[in-house]
């Protein structure tokens, strides 16, 4: 029995280490926990509340990366902490010069974001610990506090000769530190850790997005179709994200190491994932005129089973790699059997009206067989040589010339993150007069609620701000509960590391728990050294006001409503898709080989079809006046989703022609019609990306008939299937062609 016990302790602890929180939380759990025992062994609780403070802006500021770009990361975030933290004391009382300081920083800050990801965490983190300087200024001017500490240290650093005590700011770097330190420490002990999460989200993405894709081939008919395309198009966009974070933590832990063995295991996963998504996405012909063929059959049932069990397969191992367990793929070897046998027995009916739908099925077969056998290698990684171009993009910049070439491309109002700037500075400029003016106890809340509410969209933004206001209330409401319960200062101060701990662990999916549980956590702080119950009204005056500026400047100050952009990254989508079609004619004329340009070709048309997916569901949430584009989006989104689908299956066949086959004229002939049909969906992508009437100068449907024709010449079965995708490609152009110009007609007219 007792040991039954244990080792069910040991699986439940082994399947919390697998959520990407677990750890996140246990961090925040040590520093905070920390901070709190240091308090009560100096006795001076008002040391909690700065490094509190110092530990949450560190912990907001943190990125993925090995330790040590971790380490060097901690370090210009230090720096730029220290910067903030002195000038704010430095120019603290001041109300003009502080207020053209306020508004110089949150501008340049927010820029910093328009350089890397890395650098808009380090510098949002910043502009946070710059208002959490003002709350503790704030506090200690009000009650005096950590007087006994500033008697114990020397005269330089309690007034160093500029008019400022740096007791504050260094309190906050310490706390920063300490968080960043530990962060440091955790990575060089668990430094696969977080890459091994990426991966397991990656495949249980790449799974759910192979089981919606099943559901197309269900075999029944008066089935919304264009509601199950809809929502695969939006799973891809999750697919695509996972591949772009998930291959970003690669390559940071390549970057600069001259020994990469414990890392080729996971760069071969990635690129079966990259793989898998390229044949998943793959569409051979239009799903319900199979479905009218094949009613009666059960080809499409087989298909979709296993499909289905291939999905399964996926979000198993990415479950296996979370759990140290073995990797399984063997369960839907049966199903590939049966589908064979299903297939082997339509082409036994030699019947002449499925002449053109049996070449279909069979390049649909031999992709799904083709991800069985991606599968297999997922169970025996170690037997897997990837031979091909193992380089991968580098994003990040090469130097201070590039830093400022990026910041410089944004400077100007077409630029989201240059409208975002603008907004936020006035959000919190505004927030700074409704201080002096109104409110002036306690009233920084306002800022970093405008801070935290002010988001890139409209969309975002009312989110937020929705679940802030909620949010603060359950908090408020439960601080007062459990201060009054529990008076004692030791259990408050366990309910206030309880809560930062809950806010770190719940931010990025619940926000509204998350806000709930920072404002517990500031209550419980607060009452440490003070009256907790003085903070409940200014606290929530503060968080209403400063979200209704935040609301204000995102609807009046360069309002960025993205139904109105919809038919740009349209434009973009199709400037891409055709610059894939080309990088896959280069494959056929010159042989596979998966080489740095077209896995980036690749990898831009799924991120632009992604992009505009995600700007429709943001243009969905913006008022009605502004959502006229949303349903043409809706349309050209299946459109454009569906030309992706065929040529994900162009590029899935791409090594299949012989050698002998590329040479000949049937071959040349199929190129050329593809090198047209690459070109023309560069025009389309530049009208439409310009806002012009889309015209179609390319006879789509005259092409594909002749290539149909021509098709039948080709002596290699796998010619004869690219001319076919590329037919079908061609006959997408036209409801491509009518789509776009729904889209430009909405956005004119609104």
């Amino acid at each position: 029995m007792t040991h039954s016990l244990w080792h069910s302790l040991l699986h439940s602890l082994r399947r919390l280490w697998t959520l990407d929180a677990f750890s996140y939380s246990l961090r925040m759990l040590i520093a905070l926990g920390g901070v709190m025992g240091v308090g009560f062994w100096f006795d001076e609780m008002a040391l909690v509340i700065p490094l509190f403070l110092g530990v949450i802006a560190s912990g907001l500021a943190e990125t993925d990366d090995h330790w040590r770009g971790r380490l060097r990361a901690l370090g210009m975030t230090l720096a730029c902490f220290s910067i903030a933290s002195v000038s704010v004391e430095l120019l603290f009382g001041m109300p003009v010069p502080f207020v053209i300081g306020l508004a110089l920083a949150t501008f340049s800050m927010i820029m910093l974001g328009a350089v890397d990801a890395r650098y808009g965490a380090i510098a949002r983190a910043s502009l946070i610990l710059a208002v959490y300087t003002m709350i503790s200024l704030e506090q200690q001017h009000g009650d005096g506090s950590i007087a006994l500490l500033e008697q114990s240290l020397p005269s330089w650093l309690r007034e160093p000769g500029l008019g400022i005590n740096l007791v504050q700011p260094m309190l906050l770097v310490i706390g920063a530190t300490w968080y960043g330190l530990l962060s440091v420490l955790w990575c060089a002990l668990f430094s696969r850790q977080p890459l091994k999460h990426s991966m397991a989200m990656l495949y249980r993405e790449l799974g759910r997005y192979l089981i919606l894709k099943a559901q197309l081939f269900e075999p029944l008919r008066n089935v919304d179709q264009s509601a199950r395309r809809l929502a695969l198009a939006e799973q891809n966009g999750r697919v695509v994200v996972a591949l772009n974070q998930t291959k970003e933590m690669v390559f940071r832990r390549l970057a600069g190491r001259r020994d990469t063995t414990k890392l080729d295991r996971y760069l071969r996963l990635y690129f079966i994932a990259q793989d898998l998504h390229e044949r998943a996405s793959s569409s051979h012909y239009p799903y319900g005129q199979l479905t009218d063929a094949f009613f009666h059959h059960d080809i499409l049932f087989r298909c979709q089973r296993l499909l289905e069990q291939q999905g399964r397969a996926c979000k198993g191992l990415g479950k296996a790699l979370l759990m140290r367990q073995p990797f399984d793929a063997s369960d839907s070897q049966q199903a590939l059997e049966d589908l064979n046998a299903s297939l082997n027995y339509l082409k036994q009916q030699q019947r002449p009206e499925w002449q053109h739908l049996m070449q279909a099925l069979e390049g649909l077969t031999s992709n799904l067989r083709l991800i069985e056998g991606q599968i297999a290698r997922l169970s025996d990684l170690e037997a897997v040589t990837h031979e091909s171009d193992n380089s991968l993009f580098d994003r990040s910049p090469s130097g201070a010339k590039d830093i400022v070439e990026r910041i410089r491309n944004h400077l100007n109002t077409r630029s989201p993150i240059f409208r975002h700037a603008l907004r936020l500075t006035a959000t919190l400029v505004a927030g700074y007069g409704v201080l002096l003016a109104v409110h002036p106890t306690q009233g920084y809340w306002i800022l970093l609620t405008g801070l935290f509410v002010c988001r890139p969209s409209y969309g975002d933004t009312r989110r937020t701000l929705a679940q802030r206001i909620l949010g603060t209330l359950v908090g408020l409401v439960a601080g007062w509960a459990l201060i009054s319960l529990f008076p004692s200062p030791t259990m408050q101060a366990g309910i206030a590391v309880v809560a930062g701990v809950l806010f770190f662990a719940t931010r990025g999916t619940r926000y509204t728990l998350a806000t709930a549980a920072i404002t517990l956590m500031v209550l419980a702080c607060f009452n440490q050294v003070g009256d907790g119950f003085d903070l409940i009204w200014p606290r929530l005056f503060d968080t209403l006001v400063g979200g209704l500026l935040a609301g204000l400047s995102v609807v009046l100050i360069l309002p960025d409503w993205q139904g109105r952009k919809l038919y740009r990254q349209a434009g973009i989508s199709l400037k891409t898709s055709g610059r894939y079609l080309g990088e896959v004619l280069s494959q056929y004329r010159h042989g596979k080989r998966d080489d740095l340009a077209y896995r980036l070709a690749r990898r831009n048309a799924h991120n632009a079809d992604a992009t505009f997916s995600n700007l429709l569901a943001t243009a969905r949430k913006e008022p009605g006046h502004f959502r006229r584009d949303v349903e043409p989006g809706f349309g050209f989104l299946l459109q454009a989703h569906t030309l992706l689908g065929y040529l994900s299956a162009l590029a899935a066949h791409r090594g299949e022609l012989e050698a002998t086959a590329a040479a000949s004229s049937g071959i040349k002939t199929l190129l050329h019609h593809g090198d047209l049909l690459s070109q023309q969906l560069m025009a389309l992508g530049e009208q439409l990306e310009a806002g012009e009437d889309v015209v179609l100068t390319l006879d789509s449907e005259g092409e594909a008939d002749a290539l149909d024709s021509e098709a039948e010449q080709i002596e290699a079965a796998s010619g004869r299937q690219a001319a076919a995708q590329l037919a079908f490609i061609l006959r997408q152009l036209k409801p491509l062609e009518a789509a776009a110009e729904a889209l430009i007609k909405s956005s004119r007219a609104s």
